[in-house]
């Protein structure tokens, strides 16, 4: 690991000046992401600026009668707070969902929005990778693509988002709160990340001098009718090789509303509107929820190695919105799939 400097800002706006005044450092909060990136040479900061200690680790009602969580709330305490479990269960079940036990008790909110891609090839510097140094190339495309994309990639790039926390949080439309050194901004979560384009190393649209304060969550949270479905290779402690947030409101037998997000198929957690109006009126059956499966992935692509995650994000889109629709969510401690 390289040397580097330290240091511990009082407040938002002291940390927003640090950052903005020094193109290589990095805001580190719990740190389970970035310092593994340092350890292995990807991440190179010259400095560390510790957001720990900032006053950003409260959940809190909206004034639109949502939910406020704080960027350093930690994703133990979320999972686990009453007002999560019982209004946003979805939420609580996607982030039990990834991880361990340790690691979420350190991982934070913010933190997890930024989390970079697992691809084995970004993580080995003496690969080529676009997204770890531009202009190289994309040895996935052409190695062990397993675990990639199927959905949104690019002749530069075919990694996948990692995170499983937001994946609910795109079901949810959430919102993310943000500070720079021009003010404060409210970013969609849908255009939080991005697609890699010929650009895989701009992962989100937070620009490198602005800090996330808070995530907002609607007040509509389907608490009656959701489901996170993670489907990976061992039961725990495992990357999604596809995961789904499916939730819906029922009215008289019919769909209502209708929310739908992929984990582990794309760059950013993926969620198609027209499927979700597709779903939008109808009666919940397999061949409704199969036809909104198609429609989300009427451009999948597969690579030599996981063109089998196409059949297989069709088949858990499916489970997912039928677990959801008879208010059976998947649960996070005994996994066998519903």
């Amino acid at each position: 690991m390289i040397g580097f400097q330290y240091v511990r800002p009082s407040n938002i706006a002291d940390a927003v000046r640090l950052v903005a005044a020094d193109p290589a450092a990095k805001f580190v909060a719990g740190g389970t992401n970035l310092l593994d990136l340092m350890k292995e040479d990807v991440e190179r900061p010259s400095r560390l600026v510790d957001i720990s200690r900032l006053p950003l680790k409260t959940v809190e009602d909206s004034a639109d009668g949502g939910l406020r969580i704080g960027a350093l709330v930690p994703n133990s305490d979320l999972a686990y707070h009453p007002v999560v479990a019982r209004r946003y269960p979805i939420l609580a079940s996607a982030i039990l969902a990834g991880a361990s036990a340790q690691l979420r008790n350190m991982a934070s909110t913010g933190g997890n929005l930024m989390q970079r891609t697992r691809c084995p090839y970004f993580y080995d510097v003496v690969t080529p990778c676009n997204k770890r140094e531009p202009g190289t190339g994309c040895s996935a495309i052409g190695g062990h693509n397993r675990g990639h994309a199927i959905l949104g990639s690019s002749d530069a790039c075919i990694a996948v988002h990692p995170s499983d926390m937001c994946v609910a949080l795109a079901a949810l439309d959430a919102a993310v709160h943000v500070v720079g050194p021009d003010g404060s901004r409210l970013i969609a979560f849908g255009d939080f990340h991005r697609l890699p384009g010929d650009t895989p190393h701009l992962e989100t649209n937070l620009q490198r001098d602005e800090i996330i304060v808070a995530v907002e969550v609607p007040a509509e949270g389907f608490a009656e009718n959701h489901t996170y479905l993670k489907i990976r290779d061992r039961l725990s402690y495992a990357f999604a090789l596809v995961s789904v947030a499916a939730a819906l409101e029922l009215d008289r037998g019919t769909i209502r509303q209708a929310r739908l997000a992929a984990g582990g198929v794309a760059h950013k957690p993926w969620r198609d509107k027209s499927a979700e109006a597709a779903l939008i009126g109808q009666v919940p059956n397999r061949a409704v929820f199969a036809r909104a499966a198609d429609i989300i992935l009427r451009d999948a692509k597969g690579w030599e190695h996981n063109a089998f995650k196409i059949e297989l994000a069709h088949r858990v889109i499916v489970r997912a919105l039928s677990q959801a629709a008879a208010g059976r969510p998947q649960s996070q401690s005994n996994k066998t799939i519903q």
